[in-house]
């Protein structure tokens, strides 16, 4: 991987279309009347894409294509792991938050890493929207786009599925749990 360009080898590439075709194959319910052939011509075509979904995949996150914007001519990708992924927990929730620690500092942020990674964070629209394609995060939780008075205020907020159902919490920002990541979504 060529971190200057943020784009992978040809080999590595070749590898991850597998990894995505696969789970695109096995996971139909998540994408129905799609097409991979297509999904993957997008993305031969957007490098920097192939790099982010990488990056998605290489922390845990299992991207998987969830919708497509036949105005835009793009497909979604979201985070599908069972479980918020695992290379992203124990961060708090930006750089803010992550300045504001005294003692204890996490290694980053949501925001950081989602901002490095060339994707964004679930909105609560969308991880609602998540949940309804399976059930996510029944032992952990997702850091989830805060609206910014809430912020303003110091708070954050996460999601997460308990009882079957979808709960949104507040917590403050600067805090950090080993079972709390957070969910990307990236646009192709």
């Amino acid at each position: 991987m060529n971190q200057n360009t943020k784009q992978l080898s040809a080999a590595q590439a070749e590898e991850l279309l597998k990894i995505l075709k696969n789970r695109f194959e096995q996971n139909m319910n998540r994408h129905t009347g799609m097409e991979w052939v297509k999904v993957q011509a997008k993305l031969e075509a957007s490098p920097s894409k192939l790099w982010s979904l990488d990056d998605m995949e290489s922390t845990g996150g299992e991207p998987d294509v969830v919708a497509y914007d036949q105005k835009a001519d793009e497909y979604t990708f979201f985070d599908c792991a069972a479980e918020s992924p695992k290379g992203r927990r124990s961060i708090c929730y930006d750089h803010q938050a992550l300045e504001a620690r005294k003692e204890h500092k996490p290694k980053d942020s949501a925001i950081n890493m989602a901002s490095d990674m060339g994707v964004a964070i679930l909105t609560e629209a969308q991880y609602r929207y998540l949940q309804d394609l399976g059930n996510f995060d029944t032992k952990t939780s997702s850091w989830i786009e805060t609206p910014a008075e809430i912020r303003k205020l110091g708070g954050a907020i996460f999601a997460d599925r308990r009882y079957n159902k979808v709960f949104v919490y507040h917590n403050g920002a600067e805090s950090y749990y080993a079972a709390r990541a957070f969910r990307a979504s990236l646009k192709v």
